[in-house]
């Protein structure tokens, strides 16, 4: 009688850890983010700690640092972790095809946050708009210095979808007010890179009237490479809408930028996961809205 009451005993425990852990691998969710050296995607990382929270799941963030390998391997690693959907915020919408084909295989729903992927099945996009943010920003300056002003714009990574359609915004911009495009380099959003890649533009092309920078990381960089050359009668514009940027402009040193919310990508990106783990439909594109900040 003894035994069989240790051994019942023995079969509800086992039941329990069983379950405990079943319920862990429901509430486990992943963020795969491109690079955490960046302040943008630390913002889009906290507020998706903050809903995943919120929402009661445990969220798994891992950093790709850049490197779409660094990527692959995160997703690998997450696929037998118990993983029930990946946010996947890749480093480039080309490389980042693979990994989300991995996630197929594995049966793991993604969702990609502000850059999309080229290949594989998603099944949501949460971002904004970046032609018409790349737009506005062309026409911000248009209306500032008129047509055919002289303009340098810096590039992000090349194969990001932010990159091209940022670009494809501008040029856009660029051909309605018939804006002299003096050069356009990728810097690859990077504050470091922006400043090197600045210096050397504003030696060959002196005559430059503004800056377009795809993300406020370039625009600081470009702004620091003005600074030291004594150029302020630069106009400059950023894209992101980061705190720094933010204060660069309130501050004057910035003219302006194209705020995008990070905050929001991330929050909206955890709320739609939330959805699909309850088998409720959702959009394949969901969109954050966008605003050009300046000093007035």
């Amino acid at each position: 009688m003894k035994m069989k009451k240790l051994a019942t005993l023995f079969s509800a425990v086992a039941l329990s850890a069983t379950m405990s852990a079943n319920a862990l691998a429901k509430e486990s969710i992943a963020l795969v983010i491109s690079t955490l050296n960046n302040p943008f995607f630390v913002t889009m990382k906290d507020s998706a700690q903050k809903e995943a929270d919120k929402l009661g799941y445990n969220l798994i963030v891992l950093d790709s640092q850049d490197n779409p390998a660094k990527e692959l391997a995160n997703v690998q690693d997450l696929t037998v972790r118990g993983t029930k959907l990946m946010l996947i915020n890749p480093t480039d919408s080309d490389a980042v095809g693979n990994a989300v084909i991995m996630a197929n295989k594995a049966n793991i729903p993604v969702i990609t946050l502000d850059r999309m992927a080229n290949k594989g099945k998603v099944v949501s996009h949460v971002a904004s708009d970046n032609v018409s943010g790349a737009k506005m920003a062309g026409d911000f300056i248009a209306e500032k210095l008129g047509s055919e002003a002289k303009v340098i714009q810096l590039e992000g990574i090349s194969g990001t979808s932010a990159a091209r359609e940022r670009g494809k915004g501008f040029s856009q911009s660029v051909k309605n007010h018939k804006i002299n495009l003096l050069a356009s380099q990728p810097a690859d959003f990077d504050r470091t890179k922006g400043l090197n890649v600045m210096q050397n533009l504003l030696t060959a092309s002196p005559e430059v009237q503004a800056v377009f920078a795809q993300n406020d990381e370039m625009a600081l960089g470009a702004l620091r490479a003005l600074q030291t050359a004594g150029r302020k009668d630069i106009l400059i514009v950023g894209f992101d809408g980061t705190e720094d940027g933010l204060k660069a402009v309130q501050s004057g040193k910035l003219s302006a930028t194209v705020a995008q919310r990070p905050d929001q990508i991330g929050a909206i990106g955890v709320q739609t996961a939330d959805k699909v783990l309850k088998g409720e439909q959702v959009d394949a594109t969901i969109p954050v809205e966008l605003e050009l900040v300046f000093k007035k």
